[in-house]
């Protein structure tokens, strides 16, 4: 099954990256949601959010969460800095289509070989050789890797003597690793609801695998060295107090000068192979929340499900997948 019309997916190129919330209290506002602490209160239109992280001592009601999932609002449950997510919401789209796209890609050695060359070739501005091997390839992005960080260290004089920091012992990790772990944090927030919206799995990695979020390191490492590494680097370098507080407000800036938002789905699309049906035709899936979609056949026809068919009536044919 190809995938044919992605004008039903959310615009989630429009919305602002991701707004990280704690010690506060959140509720409906007509539209928006409206979040109170000791400072006083502010309203923020839900259709402007693409990801709410809601950190320690937060509190939100019924009405503001669905408020939120109605405007295709993805809602993370994280640790202290947004570190570490705990819980997500589900995205905007009903439809399975590209989730049994990504699953037969996935569960296809020969095709999943080809999108892992994909995301590889991907992050280099050549064009890589086709003989190469996955071990090559392998190869060839830990140097890219490596030159990123090395640069990154020459240019800011921030020092640099690998990735490493303990999540139980936070504070006694050099600024440089925390930096780091809060801009990868806030990219994977984005991108963890990019792909949530657009029907795929944070699951199903290619490259990664095993872990529920594989899909999403998959897809954030397009855009470390680009992005958030920088980021990291030169928080570390003004060295100005309230390191992940500068760190989130760095990257939520990034995030729009470098139009990551109108990249993420695109490229997802491109590693995955997809096809873009021209604008026009609707989901019935998407349209009415409670279609229960189509009936699953062997020869790759379909009936509609929820209906009551008899005899030979056939609710028509459905692209086999």
């Amino acid at each position: 099954m190809k995938i044919q019309d992605l004008h039903i997916l959310p615009k989630v190129r429009d919305s602002s990256s991701f707004l990280y919330l704690e010690h506060c209290k959140i509720d409906q506002d007509a539209k928006a949601i409206a979040f109170h602490d000791a400072r006083g209160l502010v309203s923020v239109p839900c259709a402007s959010l693409l990801v709410l992280m809601l950190g320690p001592g937060t509190s939100i009601t019924h009405a503001a969460v669905r408020s939120l999932a109605e405007n295709g609002c993805a809602i993370l449950w994280t640790g202290e800095y947004g570190v570490r997510t705990y819980a997500q919401g589900m995205g905007e789209t009903r439809s399975s289509e590209r989730l049994l796209t990504q699953a037969r890609l996935c569960s296809t050695p020969e095709l999943r070989i080809l999108v892992v060359r994909r995301l590889y070739e991907m992050r280099f501005p050549e064009k890589l050789d086709p003989t190469l091997t996955l071990e090559q390839l392998r190869g060839r992005e830990g140097v890219r890797v490596r030159d990123a960080y090395a640069r990154a260290s020459q240019e800011t004089g921030v020092a640099w003597t690998g990735r490493s920091y303990k999540t139980t012992e936070w504070k006694n990790a050099d600024p440089i690793n925390r930096a780091l772990s809060v801009a990868h944090s806030c990219l994977y927030g984005v991108c963890h609801a990019a792909i949530v919206s657009a029907g795929y799995s944070p699951a199903l990695g290619f490259i990664h695998t095993g872990k529920m979020l594989s899909f999403v390191y998959d897809i954030a490492d397009l855009y470390k060295a680009e992005v958030t590494l920088p980021i990291a680097f030169r928080a570390v370098k003004e060295g100005a107090a309230g390191l992940e507080t500068v760190v989130r407000i760095k990257c939520r800036n990034a995030f729009v000068e470098s139009q990551l938002l109108q990249r993420i789905i695109p490229d997802i699309d491109r590693a995955l192979g997809a096809r873009v049906r021209q604008p026009g035709s609707a989901d019935e899936i998407d349209t009415n929340a409670a279609a229960p979609g189509w009936l699953w056949s062997p020869e790759g026809k379909g009936a509609r499900g929820g209906v009551n068919y008899s005899g030979n009536e056939e609710g028509g044919e459905k692209p086999r997948s």
